[in-house]
């Protein structure tokens, strides 16, 4: 079996830069289904890339297999998974752009994700964003402006959400909302993994902008940004943050 220290799970826009460090393909067979990534040697440490809607951006957030995902991180002895996400915001404060660090979620995506179909296993959620610290940590290190704390809305898509959603997830408690983060975060707790998140603001939520969400535009702002959060990851799994996990 293959084996890596970290993962990176590039999202819309930040896969590909991710994945242009040089490296090899691999595939891990799961019983969910084979995990295919990108070993990398970064500072020494084996790192693997997964891309999140696989090659060329083509697996919706519904039809992703994060139990594959996280149970081939698992097997491959990953300690820390950190990921990114394209999110639109529920705050007006923060326009396309905006960074925040992950620390809670709230999961209206109505999918079933859990590994444990045949057993009662509860597993405690109370961390579920656990390696957030070490992006924020990187993010302050780097000087990059941010929000530390962060509630991120699962919906399932891939339309996106109406006003009448928007106004309800605000009154929710929620900070930003997306597709696939919640579904990630809970099969890796199920599989151990340490799993953070950063997310980009790429729009405000329906409503909250008279022109509308254009996808295009959503692209835009991650490629804008895509540096700067490839920078604060390869940060948050170099071998002295590692050490850590």
């Amino acid at each position: 079996m293959v084996k890596a220290d970290a993962a990176l799970i590039g999202g819309t826009g930040i896969g590909e830069i991710l994945r242009a460090h040089p490296g090899r393909a691999v595939m891990v067979p799961t019983p969910f289904g084979p995990m295919r990534g990108w070993l990398q040697d970064r500072q020494g440490q084996r790192v693997i890339v997964v891309a999140r809607h696989a090659a060329g951006h083509k697996t919706p957030p519904h039809g992703i297999g994060y139990r594959a995902m996280a149970e081939g991180l698992r097997l491959m002895g990953v300690r820390r998974c950190l990921a990114t996400a394209a999110v639109g915001s529920l705050r007006v404060d923060w326009a396309p752009g905006t960074l925040a660090v992950v620390t809670d979620f709230i999961d209206a995506t109505g999918r079933q994700v859990t590994g444990f179909n045949r057993t009662v296993n509860h597993v405690d959620m109370s961390q579920c964003f656990a390696g957030s610290a070490a992006i924020g940590a990187a993010l302050k290190e780097l000087g990059l402006p941010h929000a530390d704390r962060s509630v991120y809305v699962g919906m399932d898509g891939p339309r996106y959400e109406t006003a009448a959603e928007i106004r309800m997830l605000q009154m929710l408690g929620g900070d930003v909302v997306g597709m696939t983060a919640t579904s990630e975060a809970i099969a890796m707790a199920e599989a151990g993994v340490e799993y953070g998140l950063i997310s980009v603001v790429t729009n405000l939520g329906c409503g909250l902008d008279p022109e509308g969400i254009d996808h295009g535009a959503v692209t835009d702002v991650m490629k804008e940004r895509g540096a700067d959060v490839v920078r604060a990851l390869e940060l948050a799994v170099s071998p002295a943050m590692l050490a850590n996990a």
